[in-house]
């Protein structure tokens, strides 16, 4: 991935593609001759009959009609000595409009930009090329005939030139100017085209016929010409715009953003998407949101490139590049252009020479001209968390003069931040203007309260997968390395380090390799810095031991007020520009070295560190943690304070703290866990919910709470704040306090727990959901996503809920175990054979009553389950097997599923001491078709062991409504086709009449008096 890293910043400068300073290159500049820039025309004979000029990068010349009438082939002669032998048949003739276009390759000129202009006022002052650059006026307009080998046309709105008397000569016939351009004198544009055989009322010279886009080739070549060949002042054009936006992504983008180095980032599918999506719709603004290191830059940075190669405009913009005083984004895209402006100006060729300035470049013309070419222009604002306080402080006015601004011009903007930025600034921008991703957000759901926006967290599986082959990184990672920004460092460290001893390897986790990342920044700055004294081996070790310890000094300073950069007298005291003092290491240039490496970087009027997520780990370790949670959180040490009482946290010494500087605090948590164990950090947490109860509101506490737990490595050893929290929840939604939204679901869902422990804690969190159908997500249906991604592991844990029959008060009708009873029911098709193996682990009775209906609805999964219990060791797994091959066999309409059915019977049958299962099993097997007639007559049946497993089948069964109706239909099922079977019945229920009553159904009753010939005992 990249990084907001742009070390060619260094103290501002601008440069030029060439590398000259604006000044340099302006001075170097000199205006090129005629023959430097057209083309002359020959023909074979060697004979001049004109000039071209190019107009597109692939070799098309425009040229003048007569130029080329009636030559079966001419020569081209370029600048630098090309030439070109060209056929008739490479010329598309224009007579009616008295030009010809020529295809010719390979030549090597620049093509001239042509003006989009249709009306050129009288008097104003153009050049051409007559013998050398010569200027003329344009007199105005007129019609003009001129006579082709095969016949006269007119022309209309024909330009008439002034020109001197030399001039006049130059532009007779065969004078050698016909189908040279007319240039702009103020813009370089070339408004038309030369002729000499152009005659109006007996004159003749002096006329050019306008460059305008008639239907046919011509019309295709000018529109290209516009998107690709620039041209400023009142000629701007597409291509003008994208130069002047692709000079802007160069220079203040990251390093490498249109031109990707040796390892291109993996390319994140749904994110593009969404990008692709935004583009086509009918949104303006987009929120790309993500932690540090999550690639917000890197996929601004592919989004750029993209449209770059596509021809669409876009500019870059820096949150440090706000200013205090800007009303809206215009204001910051103003000066980036004009920043833009300078280097363009410096390095583009004057043919002939015109104006030093481009004219107005301002972005409002720029979204102008880009929204009628149908190519809206894009705004790219990385980590806007980085603008000015005083300026954060009116951000609701700034957005309101953004958003109005966009509607406007028809500009788009998207805005790379962390969630603590945009849940505020995206609030304040209205809702219409806001892109709403499309089938979920590929970082997940945004947390409840958060507006609409693109989120971006870890790569998924397959990303890193293909990221790590990228890098060189084995398999045998760690989840950190599905983070993009530990990704990058990784291979990084393991590059320069690839044959040191204490080497990373690929199992390192975050922490060790941003350790690694900065003892390699340090030794390369030191490396620098002893560069110029002869410094080698232990001393530059220790030099860069030194420039550690002035790094970590930096890191601390920054957590002072600001948004934790450094200004530059902080920054020049630690890392001077000239001779350092003997304390730090002695030397010189260590600004220029800690720049050049990129460990620091400008931002706005200060520097900060590249990466953000660097800056937060180093200055969480020097965080005072528990101060800071004082200011942030808690009132203060030994302040009493009723809970109904409002307060001002998050301030310190009456400052605000910013929200995005959440960063250090959660690396401070993170690191005393990391020092000191579970212990230390768990009874923070557990004093963050206890404030957190005390007032619900509390931004610091919910959000410290979530980011921390999300953070650590396994939350395992939180699992008691885990459960206060959770219990505390349920408790704020009955008594009717709002919850912090990013306590929802989606915290809960991506806490690294162990599975079973989600589940439990799940299972508590319910009683918290609204009813169905309502505003927010509900942990159920997280519940239900969870089941729906893995229903094999999650299947087991559900099931469990079955012992929970607390009603949940969002459906007072249902409990927990009735939602668990549905869920499993409703998705039991995902992963029938698992589901049904933990239903018979389960002795809960719904899982015997869900195992019911699925042997009426999923005959076929029942009789599979059905085979394997009948061989299974466990004799409660065959004594299912007859019990549930019973429901099922009503229901097997398959051959397959009868199979399975019989074999299993036999299998049973084969074994001598499950007496009490052989009369079901041959109840199975006399109820299929192909087994019947063989076993009706088998003396095992009926007797006392079917009895039993009978019985015992019925009192599991008749507990609900649903399941007495079901098993009173198999008995009359059975005691109609199985011989003995109705006067066993009979015999059962008059021995033991109390024990039967509950069991024989009003059906079977029936069968009997019929099947047995006596009556049955009520």
């Amino acid at each position: 991935m990249m990084s907001r890293d742009p070390s060619r910043h260094e103290r501002g400068t601008l440069h030029d593609p060439a590398g000259r300073s604006p000044g340099e290159a302006t001075r170097a500049r000199r205006e090129p001759l005629p023959a430097e820039v057209l083309v002359r025309v020959q023909d074979l004979g060697g004979r001049p009959r004109g000039l071209a000029f190019p107009a597109d990068h692939r070799g098309t010349l425009i040229t003048g009609h007569e130029v080329v009438d009636g030559l079966p082939g001419f020569v081209l002669h370029a600048p630098g000595g090309r030439h070109r032998v060209v056929r008739a048949d490479a010329v598309t003739p224009l007579p009616e409009l008295g030009l010809a276009l020529v295809h010719a390759e390979g030549l090597g000129a620049e093509p001239l930009p042509v003006t989009a202009r249709h009306r050129f006022d009288g008097g104003a002052y153009v050049r051409i090329a007559a013998g050398c650059w010569r200027e003329a006026r344009v007199l105005g307009a007129t019609t003009v005939t001129y006579t082709a080998t095969e016949r006269r046309h007119t022309l209309d709105d024909v330009l008439e030139l002034a020109i001197g008397t030399t001039g006049r000569d130059a532009l007779r016939t065969g004078g050698g100017a016909a189908g040279g351009p007319v240039l702009d004198a103020a813009t370089g544009a070339v408004l038309g085209v030369l002729g000499t055989a152009l005659r109006a009322d007996g004159r003749e010279g002096g006329f050019a016929v306008p460059l305008r886009p008639a239907p046919g080739p011509l019309a295709v070549l000018l529109a290209e010409n516009a998107a690709t060949v620039p041209a400023y002042g009142t000629d701007l054009n597409l291509a003008g715009v994208l130069e002047l936006t692709a000079t802007s992504v160069g220079q203040d983008g990251p390093s490498g953003a249109l031109a990707p180095g040796d390892v291109v980032p993996v390319e994140r599918a749904a994110v593009t998407a969404e990008f692709t999506a935004f583009e086509h719709g009918r949104a303006a603004v987009l929120g790309l949101v993500g932690p540090p290191g999550s690639g917000r830059t890197t996929e601004l940075a592919a989004l750029a490139a993209r449209r770059h190669r596509a021809g669409g405009p876009t500019l870059w913009l820096r949150g440090a590049d706000l200013r205090e005083d800007d009303l809206s984004v215009a204001d910051a895209a103003r000066r980036a252009l004009d920043r833009a402006a300078l280097i363009v100006a410096a390095s583009r060729a004057r043919i002939p020479a015109g104006p030093e300035d481009l004219g107005d470049t301002g972005p409002a013309r720029l979204a102008g001209l880009a929204r009628g070419a149908g190519r809206p222009l894009l705004l790219l604002l990385d980590g806007p968390e980085e603008m000015p306080p005083a300026l954060a402080g009116r951000l609701t006015r700034w957005n309101d003069g953004t958003a109005r601004w966009l509607r406007r011009t028809g500009a788009r903007l998207v805005v790379g931040c962390r969630a603590e930025y945009w849940e505020s600034a995206g609030a304040l921008l209205p809702a219409e203007l806001l892109h709403r991703p499309r089938g979920g957000s590929p970082g997940g759901p945004p947390a409840e309260g958060l507006p609409p926006c693109v989120r971006l967290g870890d790569l998924t599986a397959d990303e890193a997968v293909e990221a790590r082959a990228r890098y060189g990184i084995p398999e045998s990672s760690p989840a950190d390395t599905r983070h993009p920004l530990t990704l990058r460092l990784l291979a990084e460290v393991r590059a320069a380090l690839a044959d040191a001893p204490d080497a990373p390897d690929a199992r390192a986790d975050r922490h060790d390799v941003l350790s690694a990342h900065l003892d390699l920044m340090c030794l390369r700055v030191a490396v620098r810095l002893a560069a110029g004294s002869g410094l080698r081996g232990t001393a530059v070790r220790r030099l860069a031991a030194r420039v550690s310890g002035q790094v970590h000094e930096a890191a601390r300073r920054g957590l002072g007020p600001g948004q934790g950069e450094l200004d530059r007298t902080a920054f020049e005291a630690l890392f001077p520009w000239g001779p350092a003092p003997a304390r730090p290491g002695g030397g010189t240039g260590w600004a220029q070295a800690v720049l050049a490496e990129g460990l620091l970087v400008p931002a706005g009027t200060g520097y900060r560190f590249a990466h953000e997520e660097l800056a937060d780990w180093l200055q969480g370790a020097h965080l005072d943690l528990d101060g800071a949670l004082r200011a942030l959180v808690h009132d203060g040490p030994g302040t009493p304070r009723d809970p109904g009482t409002p307060r001002d946290p998050g301030t310190t010494d009456g400052v605000p703290v910013p929200h995005h500087r959440l960063g250090p605090v959660v690396q401070a948590m993170l690191l005393l866990a990391r020092r000191h164990g579970a212990g230390p950090l768990a009874s923070r947490l557990a004093d963050l919910v206890h404030a957190l109860d005390a007032g619900t509101g509390s931004w610091w506490a919910s959000r410290l709470l979530t980011e921390t737990l999300a953070r650590v490595p396994d939350a395992t050893p939180y699992t008691g704040v885990l459960r206060l929290l959770a219990d505390r929840i349920v408790a704020w939604r009955q008594q009717r306090r709002p919850v912090p939204g990013e306590l929802g679901p989606a915290f809960w869902t991506a806490l690294p727990l162990p599975l079973e422990t989600g589940f439990e804690l799940l299972r508590g969190l319910v009683h918290a959901d609204g009813p169905p159908g309502g505003t927010g997500p509900r942990f159920l249906d997280a519940a239900s996503r969870l089941f729906g991604a893995d229903p094999a592991a999650v299947i087991p844990h559900l099931v469990r809920w079955f012992e929970d029959e607390r009603p949940l008060p969002a459906t007072p009708h249902a409990t927990v175990a009735t939602a668990a009873q549905a869920l499993l029911h409703t998705h039991r098709h995902r992963a029938p054979d698992t589901l049904t193996e933990a239903l018979a682990d389960s002795p809960h009775r719904r899982a015997g009553q869900l195992l019911g209906v699925l042997a009426e609805e999923d005959p076929s999964a029942v009789c599979r389950a059905v085979g394997r219990w009948a061989r299974d060791e466990r004799p409660d797994r065959r004594a299912a097997a007859v019990t549930y091959g019973l429901l099922a066999a009503p229901h097997a309409r398959d051959e397959t599923d009868r199979t399975l059915l019989r074999y299993a019977a036999l299998a049973l049958l084969v074994r001598a001491g499950d007496h009490a299962l052989h009369g079901g099993a041959l109840a199975l097997l006399v109820r299929n078709p192909s087994s019947g007639d063989r076993h009706r007559d088998d003396p095992r049946w009926p007797g006392d062991p079917a009895r039993e497993l009978v019985h015992r089948a019925g009192l599991l069964l008749v507990r609900t409504p649903d399941g007495a109706a079901r098993f009173d239909h198999v008995l009359a099922d059975l005691g109609r086709h199985v011989p003995g079977f109705a006067a066993a019945l009979a015999h059962w229920l008059a021995d033991a009449p109390q024990e039967w009553a509950g069991v024989v159904g009003p059906g079977t009753r029936r069968v009997i008096v019929t099947r047995a010939g006596v009556g049955a005992p009520v």
